[in-house]
C-alpha cells in the first residue's frame, strides 16, 4: 500500500503553538516500525494549474508570493513562510498521488492533508489549500467523462475530522458530481457552519455507539442518494476521547470501528479509497499518532483485499 508524506516540510512555529507539527515524524517512525510494508514516498507538489482547479488565482498568487493579508493569516493560524507554502502544496500533491494510487491499487494514504477549511478564496483553521477538493477535480479531469452516460468521475468526500468540513462544502455546492458527507461536532468549531450535501452534527460527549449509529445511518443516505467512482476519506484523530478540540468521546475502539466501517463500505463496492489524516491534537500525542496507525493498519487488511483480488 501506497502512503505519501510532506512532514520533510516543518513549518517554524512560535514556542507553544498549538498544532502539533511533530506528529508527522512521529506517524512516519511508528509506520516503519509497526506496518513496514507500507510503501512511503515523498510527497509531488501541486502545480498552479492543478491548485487553481479548486481555488482562485488570486489566492494562489497571495500565497505564493507572502501577500496574504494579516487577518487572512490569523484565520488559518500560522506565520507566513515559504515552507508553510512548499508543505501546503506538498501536502495536496499528495491526496493527487493518493487517489492514483487508489486507481490501481484500491487503497493509498497522505499521511498528512484532510485541509478541509480552506476555502476556493482563502485559508482557515490551519488549512491553505483544500487538498480533497483540488485531487477530486484533477481525478475528474484525468479520468474523462464516463462513455455511456456522459458525466464526470463522482466523487464522495466522507469527512469524519470532528470539525465540519466547511471549505469543501462550499467549493463543491451546486455540483452535484461530488457528494459532501460530514459528521462533526454540532458546537465545535465552525462556529458558522456551510451546507454539505450530508451534515450529520453530534452532541459534545458523543461516545462511540451513538457516533457509530450515526455513521451508519449516513453511509446508508450516501448509498440512497449518490454512487461514486472514487472515495475521499479524511479519518481524522480528533473525536478521540482526549483530543483537546474534539469534545466527542471515541476511544481507540470506537475509532477502529469507524475506520472499518468506511473502508468496507467502500469495499463492498469495490470503489477506490484515497484517505488523508486530518485533525488529531491529544494533549498527549502519541495518543493522536495511535489513532493514525490504527487506521493505516485498517486500511492495509483492505489493500491486502484488493490485491487478492486482483490475482
Amino acid at each position: 500500500m501506497r502512503a505519501f508524506y510532506s512532514g520533510q516540510f516543518v513549518l517554524p512555529l512560535p514556542p507553544g503553538h498549538r498544532f502539533p507539527m511533530s506528529r508527522y515524524a512521529m506517524l512516519r517512525d511508528r509506520l516503519q516500525e509497526q506496518l513496514s510494508a507500507v510503501e512511503m514516498d515523498p510527497a509531488p507538489r501541486a502545480t498552479d494549474d492543478e491548485l487553481a482547479l479548486a481555488h482562485t488565482p488570486e489566492w494562489i498568487a497571495a500565497v505564493s508570493e507572502g501577500r496574504v493579508s494579516p487577518q487572512a493569516m490569523r484565520e488559518i493560524g500560522f506565520p507566513w513562510s515559504e515552507a508553510m507554502v512548499e508543505r501546503s502544496r506538498r501536502s495536496t500533491g499528495a491526496t493527487i498521488a493518493a487517489c492514483r494510487a487508489a486507481f490501481a491499487g484500491g487503497v493509498a494514504a497522505n499521511m498528512a492533508g484532510g485541509t478541509h477549511h480552506a476555502y476556493a478564496d482563502k485559508g482557515s483553521g490551519f488549512c491553505v489549500f483544500n487538498d480533497a477538493a483540488v485531487a477530486a477535480r484533477l481525478m475528474q479531469a484525468e479520468r474523462g467523462r464516463d462513455r455511456v452516460t456522459g458525466r464526470p468521475l463522482e466523487v464522495a468526500v466522507i469527512d469524519l475530522d470532528v470539525h465540519q468540513g466547511n471549505g469543501t462544502a462550499s467549493i463543491f455546492r451546486n455540483d452535484p458530481s461530488v457528494f459532501t458527507l460530514s459528521l462533526h461536532g454540532q458546537k465545535n468549531f465552525p462556529f458558522r457552519k456551510e451546507v454539505s450535501d450530508l451534515d450529520v452534527e453530534l452532541p459534545d460527549g458523543c461516545g462511540d455507539a451513538e457516533y457509530l449509529s450515526a455513521l451508519e445511518h449516513a453511509l446508508d443516505e450516501l448509498d440512497r442518494r449518490f454512487w461514486p467512482g472514487l472515495v475521499i476519506y479524511l479519518a481524522g484523530a480528533d473525536p478521540f476521547e482526549r483530543d483537546r478540540l474534539g469534545r466527542l468521546k471515541l476511544s481507540f475502539d470506537g475509532l477502529e470501528a469507524r475506520d472499518r466501517r468506511v473502508f468496507d463500505w467502500a469495499w463492498q463496492r469495490r470503489l477506490p479509497l484515497a484517505f488523508a489524516m486530518a485533525g488529531g491534537y491529544a494533549s498527549d500525542i502519541a495518543e493522536t499518532v495511535q489513532v493514525q496507525v490504527g487506521t493505516f493498519k485498517v486500511a492495509f487488511e483492505y489493500w491486502r483485499r484488493w490485491q487478492n483480488a486482483a490475482r
